[in-house]
């Protein structure tokens, strides 16, 4: 049976009223749809620790920037719903833009400071302010008690953590291992642009994340020979390396000697599709 799918936030809270009056934990995975095993394990691990489980499957347009791939992006609604139907969540809710975006709108939530300025924060202006404006709107519609995060979006985790800190959210928000091919290629929607070429080459962007943790930790090199090394592959593969840093976990701030931990992370483009990854060094 296909879960329940509600489209306005006032007959989700309807529908989670009496599981709340229960007293049972909400737990909640915010969710682009097309979604892959990646997704599925962060609802598995909902189910495992919540009364109710909750996902959302919303298209966000104000974290995309100019030229991106807002228009291309898979929508996939129908297939989403049956493979969520095995997980059993409670509800799915898959509201309009409208719903998300009032045309009277004119309100923005935006984390300031280091922490989006950098990485990701650099090459896609606009970006962290679409996602924390659109994961509060969320908040505030479903009311979690728990939210759900890959960690194959780091910087996107840290930013939300710090949304809810700074807000007072009454949330936890809890960050979920990367799930991977057994090649090591870190699951995500865009992977489906990669041609057979393409996706032959992409597990190389794990491998290097790998080798930089092997270098910094196993011969202590200074970080900018560490850097190189790692690199070189990618460039040799015909990769576009928007960065590859090795950075503190917490501020992501730059590395200046090889200290421990750390955390390898990187954005790079192969062809028309652009690949993000990272890796916890211990």
């Amino acid at each position: 049976m296909l879960p329940r799918l509600f489209k306005t936030g006032a007959s989700l809270e309807a529908f989670l009223r009496p599981p709340r009056r229960a007293g049972k934990r909400v737990g909640f995975v915010p969710t682009m749809g097309a979604l892959h095993a990646g997704h599925l394990s962060l609802v598995r691990r909902a189910r495992r620790e919540c009364g109710a489980v909750v996902v959302s499957i919303f298209v966000n347009p104000t974290q995309f920037g100019r030229g991106e791939d807002f228009g291309r992006y898979p929508r996939t609604l129908k297939r989403d719903l049956e493979l969520l139907a095995a997980l059993k969540p409670d509800a799915v809710f898959a509201p309009g833009e409208a719903e998300m975006y009032p045309p009277e709108a004119a309100t923005w939530v935006e984390v300031e400071g280091p922490l989006t300025r950098r990485l990701e924060g650099a090459f896609r202006p606009g970006h962290f302010r679409g996602v924390a404006t659109v994961v509060a709107g969320l908040f505030l519609l479903v009311r979690p008690d728990r939210a759900y995060f890959g960690l194959k979006d780091y910087q996107q985790y840290l930013v939300v953590r710090k949304m809810v800190r700074d807000l007072h959210f009454p949330l936890k928000v809890v960050g979920c291992p990367t799930e991977r091919e057994r090649d090591g290629l870190a699951l995500s929607s865009r992977n489906r642009y990669l041609d057979p070429e393409e996706r032959r080459l992409a597990p190389l962007l794990h491998r290097s994340l790998e080798r930089a943790g092997e270098l910094l930790r196993r011969e202590g090199l200074p970080v900018g020979e560490v850097l190189r090394r790692a690199r070189a592959p990618l460039r040799e593969g015909g990769f576009h390396i928007d960065y590859f840093s090795l950075v503190d976990p917490e501020t992501l701030a730059g590395l200046k000697g090889p200290a421990l931990p750390a955390l390898a992370v990187a954005a790079v483009r192969l062809g028309r599709t652009r690949l993000i990854d990272n890796l916890l060094i211990r």
